[in-house]
């Protein structure tokens, strides 16, 4: 009998596929859902949603600034635009178009001049 035939246990294809199925668990728990029924209770009023109302402001390469139809230039649309924006709730969006070759400071100019006037939501819009 030789003592130097001992046999060795190998054990690395076993955590070879240990690891495989540990990170197919991993990929796939996450996107396991459980959906349960759930009966929500009857509403007493219902109320419709009224939609959104929204302005769009457009300003050129010429710093020519259009509200609706009219036309204004970068010096005179603050006071003019507080006289037509009586028209609009506090509350509506206002959407300003500019531009790429303008100024920064001149957009910021026209931004400030829309919230001064008291409208909430304004945002930039980009392509």
């Amino acid at each position: 009998m030789n003592w130097d035939d001992e046999p060795d246990l190998n054990i690395t294809p076993f955590v070879d596929v240990m690891l495989v199925l540990m990170a197919i668990l991993m990929v796939t728990a996450p996107t396991m859902t459980y959906e349960e029924k759930i009966d929500l209770p009857q509403g007493t009023k219902s109320k419709e949603v009224e939609k959104e109302s929204t302005v769009t402001i457009r300003m050129d390469a010429n710093k020519n600034i259009y509200f609706g139809k009219d036309r204004f230039t970068l010096t005179n649309f603050r006071d003019s635009f507080m006289l037509k924006s009586k028209n609009f709730k506090p509350t509506t969006t206002v959407f300003i178009r500019a531009d790429k070759s303008l100024a920064y400071g001149d957009v910021i100019f026209l931004l400030k001049s829309v919230k001064d006037v008291g409208f909430n939501k304004v945002s930039l819009i980009t392509e």
